[in-house]
């Protein structure tokens, strides 16, 4: 039975306000953001001034010619991508009969297709089938996150986003803010044996605690899609949340790799992406959103809603978008959204692209990107109980960091408790995202592959725990209400 407190809450899980009093929250929000965002960030500063003291790192990064893809092979890359759809489809089917969204059963079947389980049991099999990694499909996978994060951007509400602009922005950054300190703390203790020889404390912290505060982007669309509760004031404010957050994380991590290679001062990178993305945002939402509309009311008066002409404007719009972000150092995926953010709001478009991408996207795309991340997967690194004693604790602050710091903020923003959880367990979710960003920590040497592989158990553990304790917090006859 509910509480007369949740009874008379605002339900952000629905679609109508009701009339009975808004959730207590701070008098003065900007106060709870100091708070919760802050002082946790100016604490992560000092940790990063006292860090270069600590005992230089040792630990053993994967070699340059591990990363790079080895021949190009047509009956190699066949082979390969049959079996990762199909082990992906299997392991997607029986996760799902758990109440598990199929992506978590595509992010394990990746792991199972590794090193730590299929390289182990049968190593003649594996390298047969994986001779020399699969570089050449990560690359058509990326052309996937970016269509689909594309499809996440055309589905989002930019009138919900205006109006929850505020409480977006503080659950964003305080449910960065802790982890981010945690993140810091942590790498006191994991820096001499888990950063590769010769990297700086600056450098490895910096990557390591953006690791640990990002959000599933994609993943957490797709579980939403799955729950149905994208079009929901939840969904709609979980979304908002995860692409502020992630954007603030890609601008540290471009911070990090180009401390790691030497482009130039902090302060020269930070302009570089800040001003340059001001630049392009005002290009995206001033000059091609209007354009767009007018194409589209043109092909609409013409009767080709989306043929072969407009359809390959679609794909240059989103692929050049996706382009320009990357040279700002913020990640593709972000020019991707912004392309799906400024597209027209018809629902004819939106039924018409999902129709073309979705299927491609889902069946094929998606699965090659998490065996990718997969086959750099190896559990079998992590031997003693001293590895396994620090992968306990990176899962522990991890969820206590990223879904206590959200669901606190939420509530000083004036967001009923159950809410405030559900927000909170969703913004945990890591996935996709991350395993994206670990990939590039590793192929940059900023981490041990012990260290990724860590990050990947914690990857999967915090993106599993999302549709069990969502469907505890906010039952199914409440989420029918969405």
């Amino acid at each position: 039975m509910e509480s007369g407190q949740d009874k008379d809450s605002a339900k952000i899980t629905g679609g109508v306000t009701t009339a009975g009093p808004r959730p207590a929250g701070l008098a003065n929000p900007y106060i709870g953001y100091a708070a919760l965002v802050i002082v946790p960030i100016a604490a992560f500063i000092l940790i990063l001034l006292h860090g270069e003291n600590l005992p230089a790192a040792i630990g053993v990064a994967l070699p340059v010619s591990a990363t790079k893809g080895n021949i190009f092979s047509m009956p190699i890359m066949l082979s390969q991508t049959a079996v990762i759809i199909a082990v992906a489809r299997v392991f997607g089917i029986i996760v799902h009969r758990f109440g598990q969204p199929k992506v978590i059963g595509e992010m394990i079947a990746g792991v199972v297709l590794g090193p730590s389980l299929f390289g182990w049991a049968w190593p003649a099999g594996y390298q047969w089938v994986f001779p020399g990694g699969v570089a050449r499909l990560n690359s058509l996978s990326q052309i996937g996150i970016i269509l689909f994060i594309f499809l996440v951007g055309v589905e989002l509400d930019l009138k919900d986003v205006r109006a929850r602009f505020r409480q977006i922005l503080v659950v964003s950054h305080a449910g960065m803010a802790l982890p981010i300190l945690g993140g810091g703390i942590l790498a006191f203790f994991l820096y001499h044996d888990y950063a590769p020889a010769g990297r700086s404390f600056a450098e490895f912290t910096l990557f390591f605690a953006c690791a640990m505060s990002v959000t599933a982007f994609p993943v957490l669309a797709r579980i939403l899609a799955e729950q149905n509760l994208t079009s929901t004031p939840l969904g709609v404010l979980a979304i908002g949340c995860a692409s502020v957050a992630d954007v603030t994380a890609w601008i540290m991590l471009a911070v990090a790799v180009a401390l790691e290679q030497g482009v130039g001062s902090v302060q020269t990178i930070l302009g570089h992406t800040l001003v340059g993305a001001a630049i392009y945002l005002a290009i995206m939402f001033f000059l091609m959103r209007p354009l767009l509309a007018h194409f589209w009311q043109r092909a609409v008066v013409g009767g080709h809603l989306l043929g072969h002409n407009e359809f390959s404007v679609l794909i240059l719009v989103i692929l050049v978008s996706a382009l320009f972000t990357e040279l700002l150092n913020v990640h593709a995926i972000f020019g991707a959204f912004i392309a799906g953010v400024i597209m027209p709001r018809d629902p004819r478009l939106q039924l018409a692209v999902r129709s073309r991408l979705e299927d491609i996207l889902i069946v094929l795309l998606l699965p090659l990107f998490f065996a990718f991340t997969g086959l750099r997967t190896n559990v079998g690194l992590l031997s003693s109980s001293h590895d396994w004693y620090f992968a306990f604790w990176i899962i522990l602050v991890a969820i206590a960091g990223k879904l206590g710091g959200s669901a606190i903020a939420a509530r000083v923003s004036a967001i009923g408790w159950r809410e405030a959880g559900a927000l909170g367990v969703l913004m945990n979710s890591r996935g996709l995202m991350e395993l994206v960003l670990l990939t590039i920590g590793l192929q940059d040497g900023i981490i041990t592959p012990a260290l990724f592989t860590m990050m990947v158990l914690m990857t999967i553990v915090t993106t599993m725990m999302t549709v069990p304790l969502l469907s505890w917090i906010m039952p199914s006859s409440r989420k029918s209400q969405a």
